[in-house]
């Protein structure tokens, strides 16, 4: 459910969420998460200077009265102190007794990418500000991990073991996930007139619209789906992928179908998702020789570096880089394999 920022937000925020949503076309979910990024800031220093709030309950303090003069006095000690407060006391779960506290370094770095924005839009766009407290910020140093992916043959297992009353829709999902690396969103936002001959429309992050080539395998999997989908009215009549309830599928039903064929494939089912079927189809189109480039427009990254992590997955590929380096069969005090001379 959307939220409506406006009804509880000062002049200056509904300006910059109005900004991102209708000139730089941020999705709504990213606008309100912005929204709620910098409303938690802005209640962490009323506190931090109202004596009078830190009795009041955190998410009880309003910041309708947050104005331009407030924002001029904060300085890079207070977001740094505010990342502290993120790190250290923020609680994780505000409904449950047991929450730990302590956001992980990949919240605080987006919630820290939240304030930049902001203030960069005060100085750069608006120029209500003269200087930026987070032009010198460094960002919370992130552990690099590698995607999780499945391999090809597991690929294969997990489409072989699609079976029961869903079969031709749930098998079309998975093909269109481990083909074209759709993001969920864009799965369940399908509609039929998407499909143009062989290649799909789809409206990404940001909506912005990207083409999408449909190899064989897809559109034998979309012709046989489309042979068996029943024709509904209503809202949802031009949806591609229906539910039992004959409504669009839901983000909830698409990651149960997932789990539940990747455990009938013999397959861990928790360490895998349909995010990791995005994963799997990034990997093996550059361990098969995809350009990295193409691979960008096709998974719709808007940076070349988000792209750029599946190209340290290919084990096989790396250890041939192994193996070719002329050093690679030299022994203990220089001595080559006698075979070497043979077969130069």
């Amino acid at each position: 459910m959307a939220i409506d920022y406006r009804s509880d937000s000062p002049k200056i925020l509904i300006d910059f969420l109005s900004y991102h949503e209708t000139i730089k076309a941020h999705s709504q979910k990213t606008v309100d998460e912005y929204y709620l990024d910098l409303r938690n800031f802005f209640r962490y220093l009323k506190q931090l200077r109202d004596r009078s709030l830190r009795d009041v309950p955190f998410d009880e303090i309003s910041i309708i009265d947050i104005d331009l003069p407030f924002i001029k006095d904060i300085t890079l000690t207070d977001i740094y102190g505010y990342m502290t407060y993120l790190s250290r006391d923020r609680v994780l779960h505000h409904n449950s007794e047991n929450s730990n506290k302590g956001l992980s370094t990949a919240s605080r770095a987006r919630k820290l990418a939240t304030i930049r924005s902001f203030f960069n839009y005060l100085c750069n766009k608006v120029h209500l500000l003269e200087n930026n407290p987070c032009k010198d910020i460094d960002s919370p140093k992130l552990k690099k991990t590698l995607p999780r992916y499945l391999t090809l043959n597991e690929s294969i297992s997990l489409l072989d073991a699609v079976d029961g009353a869903n079969r031709e829709r749930d098998y079309c999902i998975l093909t269109l996930f481990l083909n074209c690396g759709l993001r969920i969103s864009e799965l369940i936002g399908l509609n039929r007139n998407d499909i143009q001959e062989d290649a799909l429309r789809i409206l990404g992050k940001g909506n912005k619209v990207r083409i999408v080539y449909l190899n064989q395998a897809c559109q034998d999997a979309l012709k046989q789906y489309l042979a068996v989908r029943r024709p509904i009215s209503g809202r949802d009549q031009d949806a591609l992928f229906l539910s039992g309830q004959n409504k669009r599928i839901s983000r909830s039903m698409v990651h149960a179908l997932v789990k539940k064929h990747l455990s009938q494939a013999g397959l861990d089912s928790t360490q895998y998702s349909s995010h990791k079927l995005r994963h799997t189809a990034a990997t093996l189109m550059l361990q098969n020789g995809v350009d990295v480039k193409a691979v960008q427009e096709v998974l719709g990254h808007e940076h070349l570096n988000t792209t750029e992590i599946y190209t340290h997955v290919d084990n096989d590929s790396l250890r041939v880089a192994a193996k070719a380096n002329p050093l690679s069969r030299v022994k203990m005090r220089g001595k080559i394999k006698e075979d070497n001379e043979e077969e130069a």
